[in-house]
């Protein structure tokens, strides 16, 4: 008789925890999803990238004296262009450790250590302040404890409070680098169609006629390529503000993950962020 005594109170304990546990799974299954949406949201690589190389597709276009100064601009463009990305490496690694924490399985990424560099740059022209130095170097540091570590305790808790400021302040930094890609871009846009804006008007000879013809369909096609790149920078920006706002209110909600309105509300913000992703991957 007492031997099912015992049995009835181990499964009733089972059963209680089973049901204590299972609320918290769902929610670390929707920090997962956000951590994994953020990670693949893409585009600032793209526009970084774009950003570097404005000086080759200006070149066909400048005058001697504007490719002097845009050969000096070009230099410092790449110089500060392993910076720029750099940022944005430290802050997907930080989100593919924090999906790997609020996993089931073990993990090691001891191998992307080498991807944290040594440190940034805050240079005065190159968008990037103090803060964003300082944080940089923080989440590398919070990185470089749990990969080494493996957070065995799987503390996605500590993860998330440890690192919201550092996450805020990078996330700060990459909006507003995207603004200056896009600001040189619209530099960039003026100086290529302003050429032929000017250029064609003028060439209504006959013996102009296939040039003409050329030099329209080329800028159709630089017009369009123009307005494709606006609507990403766009994106880019919307995506980044949703990340943060997002591991914001995760900060703040970490206590209740497992309510229904922390699920549904993480839930949302990965529906947007996929969404961004997909109109990034659709142009």
């Amino acid at each position: 008789m007492g031997r099912r005594v015992v049995v009835r109170v181990g499964i009733l304990v089972g059963l209680l925890l089973a049901g204590c546990t299972s609320p918290e799974q769902v929610s670390l299954g929707q920090v997962r999803e956000f951590a994994d949406a953020s990670a693949r949201l893409g585009g600032y690589a793209e526009l970084s990238r774009r950003y570097r190389d404005t000086y080759e597709r200006e070149l066909p276009y400048l005058s001697p004296q504007a490719e002097r100064l845009a050969r000096e601009t070009d230099a410092r463009r790449r110089a500060v262009f392993d910076d720029f990305v750099a940022i944005q490496k430290t802050l997907v690694l930080y989100m593919q450790t924090l999906s790997l924490l609020a996993g089931d399985g073990r993990y090691d990424l001891s191998e992307r250590i080498d991807d944290l560099g040594s440190g940034l740059n805050a240079m005065a022209d190159s968008g990037l302040k103090k803060q964003h130095v300082a944080a940089y170097a923080g989440l590398s540091g919070l990185l470089t404890r749990a990969i080494a570590s493996r957070y065995q305790n799987r503390s996605v808790d500590t993860m998330v409070r440890d690192g919201n400021a550092d996450v805020q302040a990078l996330i700060d930094a990459m909006i507003i680098l995207t603004s200056i890609y896009e600001k040189a871009n619209e530099n960039e846009q003026k100086t290529v169609l302003g050429l032929f804006n000017a250029e064609i008007p003028m060439s209504n000879r006959n013996a102009d006629r296939m040039l003409l013809t050329l030099a329209k369909v080329h800028l159709q096609n630089k017009t369009a390529e123009y307005k494709l790149i606006d609507r990403r920078y766009k994106l880019a920006q919307q995506g980044l503000t949703k990340v943060a706002l997002g591991h914001q209110k995760m900060r703040e909600n970490m206590s209740q993950l497992s309510s229904d309105e922390t699920r549904r509300m993480l839930a949302g913000y990965v529906r947007d962020l996929n969404k961004i992703r997909d109109a990034l991957s659709a142009e």
